[in-house]
């Protein structure tokens, strides 16, 4: 009996892997036109020069850890107002004054969180324009980057990951990182939930300590509807069999993740469709991203995926209604589609609504300067840079 489950099992995956494959079909089809041109090997060595090369994930701030409810490791890093960490000197003060139309840093803590299958460098570009003026934290999400992998997810009494979870997280990291003064909570995707999360069950903190919050390329609900671009009869049919297919697909993970390496460019094509829109993005910026998702095992692929479905956090956000808060997506976010992001700034009519041009999913990274731009915009609406911004953040500084 037991063999025959086994097989139905592999059966049923199967199928969802010949439907994803189906999907998947335009992806596929642009790297198969680059097989043509470009031999395999140039393509692994190309990706190799980017990996030596990338300017991208190198910053590093002083290391902490918090520890979670269930006791899983958070790491988090904190760039320190002043120390730059590596930064060129601003004797002048003038990427301040690019920044906030000011000298003096914002006296406030930005808490960043990131999103599925990433972890904190993926906010490399806004971490590196306002390193040394603005104290800020960013952490791994549990089973992510440097964190622990989830203590709760682990053994026989193992339970699934949640996003309410996940604002518990973030509220053990600011009690670590940040125990006092202003905070302005950022989230990405997974991240923005997870701010959602936070302020649903720490409605004190967020009323006392809290002045402002941005939600990019993220959802307060309704996942279960987005198409990813794709016809909805197949996204549906894969739907209702992906959640089974990733766990069993969780419970062979070295073998998955050969799988994964044989098939690095169909991969790399994924990843470039759905994390960006633009045709002229940075070969080594793409490369970045890909090398950040390929390095989420799929057993934590698996163990997060369902939570996203469940996620409803539309009642939550009326309790940020008095902040200024910052909505902004990508118009081109098959992710999370900027319809998401309109239908959060509904909810808080005080928000800021930016749909950036051009935009995918990962919009921090494909346009850094609109997102940091806004950022900086939204401190100043916070109150935390009282002066009017007078002039913007320089395209070439990292």
């Amino acid at each position: 009996m037991g063999e025959s489950s086994s097989g139905g099992t592999w059966r049923r995956a199967g199928f969802a892997g010949a439907a994803i494959g189906v999907l998947a079909a335009g992806a596929a089809a642009g790297v198969a036109v680059e097989r043509l041109t470009v031999g395999r090997s140039v393509r692994q060595k190309a990706r190799l020069a980017l990996d030596a090369t990338g300017p991208y994930g190198g910053l590093r701030g002083t290391s902490g850890r918090a520890l979670a409810d269930d006791g899983t490791v958070l790491y988090y890093e904190v760039d320190e107002v002043g120390e730059g960490g590596g930064a060129a000197p601003d004797p002048s003060g003038a990427r301040l004054r690019r920044l906030f139309g000011r000298r003096r840093p914002a006296p406030v803590t930005v808490v960043f969180s990131h999103g599925y299958c990433l972890n904190q460098d993926s906010w490399h570009f806004q971490r590196a324009a306002l390193r040394g003026l603005v104290r800020t934290v960013h952490w791994d999400q549990r089973s992510h980057g440097r964190s622990g992998r989830g203590v709760a997810q682990a053994g026989p009494d193992a339970v699934p990951v949640s996003i309410e979870q996940l604002g518990r997280d973030l509220k053990a990291v600011v009690d670590v990182a940040a125990p006092e003064g202003p905070l302005v909570l950022v989230g990405h995707s997974m991240g923005g939930m997870t701010v959602m999360a936070f302020a649903e069950q720490y409605p004190e903190l967020v009323r006392d300590r809290v002045v402002g919050v941005a939600f990019v390329g993220t959802s307060a609900g309704k996942l279960n509807e987005v198409t990813y671009g794709l016809p909805v009869m197949g996204v549906n049919a894969v739907r209702r069999i992906l959640p089974g297919v990733l766990r069993t697909l969780g419970a062979q993970a070295e073998l998955v993740e050969r799988g994964r390496r044989a098939t690095a460019d169909l991969f790399a094509g994924l990843v470039k469709k759905y994390s960006f829109a633009s045709k002229d993005v940075d070969p080594a910026v793409a490369r970045f991203a890909e090398r950040m998702i390929e390095s989420t095992p799929i057993d934590v692929v698996a163990a997060f995926y369902p939570a996203f479905a469940e996620h409803d956090k539309s009642a939550s956000l009326p309790a940020l209604r008095d902040l200024p808060v910052l909505a902004l997506a990508g118009d081109r976010d098959l992710v999370t589609p900027s319809s998401h992001t309109e239908a959060i700034a509904a909810l808080l009519p005080g928000a800021e609504l930016v749909v950036v041009p051009d935009g995918g999913h990962l919009v921090m990274l494909e346009h850094p300067e609109a997102v940091t731009d806004r950022l900086a915009d939204l401190l100043v609406r916070a109150g935390a840079v009282p002066e009017p911004t007078a002039a913007r953040t320089d395209p070439g500084e990292s």
